[in-house]
């Protein structure tokens, strides 16, 4: 296995104010990854650490030939603002701009590819819609289809699957695997530990520091996830003050 991400003492926040610290190991090539963890441990902050956006406050994150524009990144749902006046087929579209350029002309083999992204999410006669008008799970469809168009090498995903039916949920993790199957890097932000043990062999079960990094029955035993639970306590914002009384 060849290791493709490394982070060395990694100390990742906003403002001097840590929110991953002194996290070290690797993602190894066409690794297939969740990283769990409560709210405010930090899954969404290192994805933006691997993705470039966030600039390590200490320590590294190494990307071994993996240059920007051979990762994708989906933010969460929240991050996206659906106001923009813009149609199904031009934001799976804009999965080109890297390759073709923000003014770069599209192609019969472009727009071919276009439309076998959109027929892969299950959006075939969605093309002029407006994002705007789309329901939670076609809207995330349109992101996975451009997710395809990216053809990047490490794909990030942010809670992916969130407020999504059975259906939609079960395509898209059909295509999550194809990507493994195709020995691409996906790291994948998640809660539901049903579905991270079904498809995902390998987790980082993260609170704010590493609390176990291996195969996924072994991250998400429960003395790891006690363990976990109890340090996300430790430092929550609305945690109760300690008392120096005896």
């Amino acid at each position: 296995m060849t290791a493709q991400i490394s982070f060395r003492n990694l100390t990742l926040g906003y403002e001097r104010h840590p929110a991953v610290h002194h996290l070290s190991g690797e993602v190894q090539e066409g690794a297939l990854l969740a990283i769990c963890g409560a709210n405010g441990a930090g899954k969404s902050t290192l994805l933006k650490g691997i993705s470039g956006a966030l600039p390590p406050l200490g320590g590294a994150i190494e990307r071994h030939g993996v240059a920007p524009r051979d990762i994708a990144y989906l933010p969460q749902g929240a991050e996206i603002d659906r106001s923009f006046p813009i149609t199904v087929y031009d934001m799976v579209a804009m999965g080109l701009w890297r390759r073709a350029g923000l003014f770069g002309g599209i192609g019969r083999a472009d727009r071919g590819r276009i439309a076998d992204a959109i027929a892969a999410v299950g959006l075939e006669g969605f093309e002029a819609r407006p994002i705007g008008t789309l329901s939670g799970g076609q809207m995330q469809r349109t992101l996975f289809a451009r997710l395809l168009l990216q053809d990047a090498r490490v794909i990030l995903l942010d809670e992916p699957f969130t407020a999504l039916d059975a259906k939609t949920v079960a395509d898209l993790v059909d295509l999550v695997r194809r990507w493994h199957g195709e020995k691409r890097t996906v790291v994948a932000v998640l809660h539901d530990f049903d579905l991270v043990r079904a498809t995902f062999p390998e987790t980082l079960l993260l609170a704010r520091t590493a609390v176990a990094w291996g195969p996924t029955a072994d991250a998400l035993g429960p003395d790891n996830l006690l363990k976990a639970r109890r340090m996300g306590e430790a430092w929550k914002d609305d945690a109760a003050a300690c008392s120096d009384a005896a």
